[in-house]
């Protein structure tokens, strides 16, 4: 069955979810675009034992969130749209993929590096910007640390250094790189060697690694988005950033 709610095309068969995100060249989420996410995932998790996640077209899985709703009249409704995504794939049994070609930046990061196996194209670039814009990225706060290490995770998100699959491979945040036109085959094997074990193992294991590694990803991300809601959006140079970007021009900084 298939269903294409705005620009989240959603396809489950055999108790496999594709969703794909489809707003194109750079399928850059809105707020729009997140509530489509949620609800997708909201009609797909109870049907399927493993989603998996693509981006439309070839230049990007996703190259994060629209800049436009970081403004302090939206950005609210923003970060509730979009990590309820995560709040639901946190309470999820399902396994998750992300297979990413081209660029996975910002909220696309967040989302892939999210999911249980991240199989990523040799010419896909990983990285958090938002510093740039003088913000930071509350779920990428939460989870890389745990993903690759304090420091790496630091130096990831503070100098908003953009990343090859091969170093994120290195990092531990993609599981495997394969050549760029080799992505479904990847997919397709990974999903015939998770069809051959047992689905409640799976699941099963998946909820003990979460509850053992990951027991307060929803306290931390709630204190994360306290922090920029309450502290960081009410600074002048976060706000800034946002209007020096919309308008295409350098920021000017006042440190406060």
């Amino acid at each position: 069955m298939t269903t294409r709610p705005e620009t989240i095309r959603l396809h489950i068969e055999h108790r496999r979810a594709w969703i794909t995100l489809d707003r194109p060249p750079l399928n850059i989420l809105n707020i729009a675009m997140m509530k489509s996410l949620d609800a997708a995932l909201e009609r797909a998790l109870p049907k399927s034992d493993t989603v998996i996640f693509q981006g439309a077209g070839v230049r990007a899985f996703c190259a994060g969130a629209d800049v436009a709703d970081h403004t302090p009249k939206r950005v609210g409704k923003m970060l509730s749209a979009f990590h309820a995504v995560f709040r639901r794939l946190a309470a999820a049994e399902c396994l998750t993929i992300a297979a990413v070609r081209g660029y996975c930046l910002g909220g696309g990061m967040e989302l892939a590096t999210f999911c249980d196996f991240v199989l990523a194209t040799e010419s896909a670039k990983f990285g958090q910007p938002e510093i740039k814009l003088g913000c930071f990225p509350p779920v990428a706060l939460v989870t890389l640390p745990c993903l690759m290490g304090m420091q790496a995770a630091a130096h990831l998100i503070l100098t908003a250094h953009q990343i090859s699959a091969a170093e994120a491979h290195r990092l531990g945040l993609v599981s495997r790189v394969v050549p760029d036109n080799e992505l479904p085959a990847a997919v397709g094997a990974l999903l015939d060697e998770l069809r051959a074990l047992s689905p409640s193992a799976l699941r099963l294991t998946r909820k003990a690694l979460a509850r053992l590694h990951s027991p307060d990803f929803l306290a931390q991300l709630e204190e994360a988005e306290r922090l920029y809601l309450s502290e960081l959006m009410q600074t002048h140079d976060a706000q800034e950033g946002v209007r020096a970007f919309l308008a295409k021009r350098k920021p000017v900084w006042k440190a406060k």
